[in-house]
């Protein structure tokens, strides 16, 4: 098992200063008041594309060999690295297509396409649309960028670390979002790098938290992928993990989930309280403050890491519904 390394990072960090822009942090009053200690919220969802996503796949798009650009890039997503690929492959002249499943939702699927690349919807999970992959990759020779276990992507995660590190070096605790742990694991390596004493806790949804199940059980296992409101963090870490099942064994503190209702609360506080608009996946870290399952300690700060939701989703919940998006008909 390897490990990402600061050095990978600060790399990365050089290589995709001219894509990415720095994005904001911000000292939240509301929770900051709620929680008795400073929280910051690194605005992360303000990025291009919508998420932390284009980070990575910046990084790796620009890392192929000039034979791998000719060829084309193929990834999976649940969305915002399909988009963020997209997007990194259309300003290099690469062609992509991006696999989804049928359980990824409609305005995440026309983002990708509004960036050029090709989709193709396959099955019901991520592993269905994973062997469209494959097949692509064997006979078309296409270059596989996958959505986080990947040390170019984990890299390139890793330089929202860099950046919070540099704007709040104070900080004692971070809330990071866990999913297949490509984000997680590069945060976690450049902010421990910095500061070997900064806490990570890791925060997923309760509906198919692949990572967390996967750690406790010690070893990579399937997990079903359930309809959640925080879709971009669904999926698994993939049986044959080879960087963030053991960088996030190594690098995570403490791992909190949150329920629906209150992934739908922190979706309304970021509105109301924060001004900003967040997608359930963005806004876990939220939840986890606002709910008490996470206790800070120091200066804390809160990645938000996308905004890329269904406008009337976002109504619906602003407007007081917690949305049980297990009812879709």
């Amino acid at each position: 098992m390897s490990h990402v390394t600061i050095d990978q990072i600060e790399a990365a960090q050089t290589r995709i200063a001219s894509t990415i822009h720095p994005t904001p942090m911000v000292q939240s009053a509301t929770l900051t008041e709620l929680c008795g200690v400073p929280v910051h919220l690194k605005l992360e969802h303000q990025q291009r594309t919508g998420s932390f996503k284009l980070r990575g796949a910046t990084n790796a798009v620009l890392s192929l060999s000039e034979q791998e650009r000719a060829r084309g890039v193929v990834g999976v997503s649940t969305g915002n690295h399909g988009r963020g690929l997209a997007y990194a492959a259309r300003q290099n002249g690469v062609r992509c297509i991006v696999a989804m499943s049928n359980l990824v939702p409609q305005n995440k699927i026309d983002g990708i396409r509004a960036q050029g690349a090709e989709v193709r919807i396959v099955g019901q999970s991520q592993d269905d649309a994973q062997i469209e992959v494959d097949r692509l990759v064997a006979d078309e020779g296409m270059t596989m960028i996958p959505p986080f276990d990947h040390p170019d992507i984990i890299a390139g995660q890793g330089t929202l670390g860099l950046e919070i590190a540099e704007a709040l070096p104070e900080a004692e605790t971070a809330l990071i979002q866990l999913s297949g742990g490509g984000l997680i694991s590069g945060v976690a390596a450049a902010l421990k790098a910095r500061n070997p004493n900064i806490r990570i806790i890791g925060v997923s949804m309760e509906r198919g938290a692949a990572m967390y199940l996967c750690q406790q059980a010690g070893k990579p296992i399937h997990v079903p992928e359930e309809t959640t409101l925080a879709d971009s963090l669904g999926g698994g870490i993939g049986l044959d993990n080879s960087y963030t099942f053991a960088m996030t064994r190594d690098l995570v503190d403490d791992i909190v989930l949150v329920s629906e209702v209150e992934i739908a609360k922190a979706i309304r506080h970021g509105y109301w309280k924060e001004n900003q608009i967040v997608e359930g996946s963005g806004s876990v870290t939220m939840a986890a403050l606002l709910s008490g399952k996470a206790k800070p300690q120091g200066v804390t700060v809160a990645l938000v890491s996308g905004c890329n939701i269904d406008m009337a989703l976002h109504h619906r919940i602003i407007s007081g519904e917690d949305v049980d998006v297990t009812q879709k008909g």
